[in-house]
Formats: C-alpha cells, sequence, structure tokens
C-alpha cells in the first residue's frame, strides 16, 4: 500500500471509524506521511510565525484520525483499543504501545469480527 493511498484512506475515507482492523502497513504508512507533512509544517512554522496556526490545525484534524487507525491497529492484533491509553504510563508504556502496533495481526478473523486486513478480499 503506497503512502499516499494509506494516507487518504485513514484520513478520507475513515476519518473517525474506529470499528474493525488496520493492517500494518495502513498505519505504518499513514503514520510515515502524517510524520513527514508535519515536519515540513513544523520547519515552515519555525520560518513564519504566522504558519504556527496552520501546525495547530493540522495537529487538532489529524487528532481523531490517527487516534482511529492506531485503535483499528490495536483490533488486528486482537487486542481492544483502549490500550492505546497504556502511552500515558511513563517511559514503559511508548515503548509497549510501539511493540503492539508493530506485531503481526491476527490470521483471519478475530473478536473483532472482521477478516484479515492485509489478506486480498474473498471473490
Amino acid at each position: 500500500m503506497p503512502m499516499v493511498t494509506a494516507f487518504k484512506l485513514v484520513v478520507f475515507e475513515r476519518y473517525a471509524v474506529f470499528e474493525g482492523r488496520a493492517g500494518r502497513a495502513e498505519y505504518w504508512w499513514f503514520f510515515l506521511a502524517n510524520f513527514l507533512i508535519g515536519l515540513v509544517i513544523q520547519v515552515l512554522a519555525g520560518v513564519s510565525d504566522a504558519l504556527v496556526i496552520l501546525s495547530l490545525i493540522y495537529s487538532l484534524a489529524l487528532l481523531i484520525p490517527g487516534l482511529a487507525v492506531a485503535v483499528r491497529r490495536l483490533h488486528d492484533t486482537n487486542k481492544s483499543g483502549w490500550w492505546i491509553l497504556i502511552a500515558l504510563v511513563p517511559l514503559v508504556g511508548i515503548i509497549v504501545l510501539i511493540v503492539f502496533l508493530a506485531t503481526d495481526g491476527d490470521p483471519g478473523a478475530n473478536q473483532y469480527g472482521n477478516p484479515d486486513p492485509g489478506l486480498p478480499a474473498a471473490v
């Protein structure tokens, strides 16, 4: 899944969809695209104070889709979306969350009832 496709899928098609599953490619391509766009906006905001507002708007606009894709990614590993809150534990929490997000998803259906997003759909 190309980076632009993953970004458009998460932001425009599944903006606030917390149900279902997201494969590793969908999550990590979105993460990379979001990081790069945010980095460019931060550099531009450092050059011009007028772009600080753009940086804030971008961050707020992508807060919900970022949380939604992370929850769907946790669902793919057969974990509740509430595990995202482990990132609030100092030092260890974010490491545990990264491990959960990087772990391969369950093959086939899991308790969230959706097929494996990494496999092509049945014809």
